[in-house]
């Protein structure tokens, strides 16, 4: 028996064993199509077994919010949904911050913890995996190597981790724009290094004097910002093989959808590199797929955890795209979830677009929290609970529901004691995730970094070149030439310049974020 069916109940069966207001609500959850089931009804402090509380499966691509506090269970809700989407034929994408979901790719373990909870929500509970590939940001951690060439990821996205202010953004905008009418793809970022130093230049100047320009101040800080953000070791992610997001879209041979989980404990102390790394993944499915309209399934649910990472500081264009992208994406068949610990941690603008909520227990032990229980509060309908008492007194793998019927219509709030998962929670260990990630067929694709010709590779060979320096822009010790200098005066330079008014390429077009495909 699937995970979806239910046990039957020993209490009193229809719509009469309910209470009349836990009817209402029940009633909401009655879909007569595919759905994934959530858990059981709470009311009154009791669990409803025979009242299921479900999410319609065309629904999945309205988007949706899962959020708590650290320790109530949202990541074992990850792990619930993915597990059914898979099983109904659709692929699923999962961020692992915390390393701990790489456990779907095997079958749970029955426990008391487990055969209790089965018991209390009418969920015949068996052990199961799910088809899986795990992946790595620049093969840094247990997982196949995920790249983005530098002309991919775009000028918005990488102004956002490199940290460059809105003068900033709009003159690596510039050189962006210079590049991509040349034709000239930037592979990596030394690529990048050489067109900003070119287009700094006497010669260069007058490449930019029909688009606006660009200082030597400005150009030596995002030089710097460049030089900064390799010595961190952040090269690794920028380079060929680039990822193909179609590979987030595929199917086992039994039918079922891959889970494609993101391992990111490697990376977990540099988030504002990996949030945004996911939303360059986004904005490519963006980009790539077509308009699908409203499907009777996802061709992907993507699942974007720490979700406040990606809002902090972000420039009005970034969440202007952001906004967009949400808004879009539904119509090429992609539901996202983003999973935080508030609502508040969310624009009100994409907020406003997500329309399934599971939303864990908050806290309320400061007037700040106090603060944000109340704005979480008035996200929801109008509910028969008192919402402030229930999201402060919820238990582990409970939560507070409300997620769009078949009709579109938001479905009464609803208190629901969440199913087990079947797969393990917690992580496989390393050496069997390691040999996943051999076995894989795509690890042949990208295990092994290419650094082909461009416009750096072009010199048989080039001076060596000298250590940055951390002076001001346009500034070094008296007798060293500057930074803008030293790289004007490499070959690699050099090389770049001779190629100046040649189309080296088809002319790239770019799309929401600036983000632009390569040829792979």
């Amino acid at each position: 028996m699937s995970d979806s069916e239910t046990v039957p109940s020993t209490a009193p069966q229809g719509p009469d064993a309910l209470p009349g207001e836990a009817q209402k609500i029940a009633s909401g959850y009655a879909f007569t199509g595919p759905a994934l089931d959530l858990g059981a009804l709470l009311w009154d402090g009791r669990c409803h077994a025979d009242a299921p509380v479900r999410i319609p499966l065309p629904m999945l691509n309205r988007h949706g919010l899962v959020a708590g506090a650290t320790g109530t269970g949202k990541t074992k809700t990850l792990q619930l949904i993915a597990e059914q989407l898979s099983a109904q034929g659709v692929p699923v994408f999962l961020a692992d911050v915390k390393g701990d979901l790489s456990g779907i790719a095997r079958p749970g373990r029955p426990d008391d913890r487990v055969r209790g909870r089965a018991a209390e929500v009418g969920q015949r509970w068996d052990p199961a995996g799910f088809p899986a590939e795990f992946y790595a940001l620049g093969g840094l951690g247990h997982g196949i190597p995920v790249r983005a060439t530098v002309t991919s990821f775009g000028p918005v996205l990488l102004s956002k981790v490199l940290g460059l202010n809105q003068t900033q953004e709009q003159s690596l905008g510039l050189i962006f724009h210079y590049a991509d009418t040349k034709g000239l793809e930037l592979i990596d970022l030394k690529d990048l290094r050489a067109v900003v130093a070119f287009l700094t230049s006497d010669e260069g100047k007058a490449e930019l004097k029909n688009i606006g320009g660009l200082s030597g101040a400005t150009a030596g800080v995002i030089l710097r910002s460049l030089t900064a953000f390799e010595t961190q070791g952040m090269a690794d992610f920028f380079g060929e093989p680039e990822f193909d997001t179609a590979d987030l879209l595929r199917t086992a041979g039994d039918g079922r959808g891959i889970v494609s989980v993101l391992e990111l404990p490697a990376v977990q102390d540099r988030p504002l590199l990996f949030s945004t790394f996911l939303m360059w993944l986004l904005a490519d499915l963006f980009h790539d797929l077509p308009e699908v309209g409203d499907a009777d399934r996802p061709k992907l649910v993507f699942f974007f955890d720490e979700a406040h990472l990606l809002f902090d500081d972000a420039s009005k264009a970034f969440l202007e795209s952001i906004t967009q992208t949400v808004r879009l994406i539904r119509s090429k068949g992609v539901g996202v979830f983003f999973v935080t610990q508030t609502p508040k941690d969310v624009p009100a603008d994409v907020l406003g677009q997500l329309g399934n909520r599971v939303q864990h227990a908050l806290r309320a032990f400061t007037p700040e929290d106090q603060k944000a229980l109340q704005a979480t509060v008035r996200t929801f309908p109008r509910s028969a609970y008192d919402l402030e008492e229930l999201l402060t007194g919820l238990g582990t793998g409970e939560a507070v529901v409300t997620v769009l019927s078949e009709n579109g219509a938001p479905t009464p709030v609803a208190a629901t004691r969440l199913r087990a998962p079947r797969s393990l929670m917690g992580p496989v260990d390393a050496a069997e995730l390691d040999r996943a990630v051999a076995d894989s067929p795509l690890h042949g694709r990208y295990a092994q970094a290419v650094d082909r010709e461009s416009a750096y590779e072009r010199l048989s060979a080039r001076p060596a070149e000298r250590p940055a320096r951390q002076e001001p822009a346009g500034r070094a010790p008296e007798g060293e030439p500057s930074l803008v200098e030293q790289v004007v005066g490499s070959g690699m330079f050099r090389s770049l310049a001779r190629s100046v008014g040649t189309q080296l390429g088809r002319e790239i077009t770019r799309s929401l974020f600036g983000t632009a495909r390569r040829r792979r």
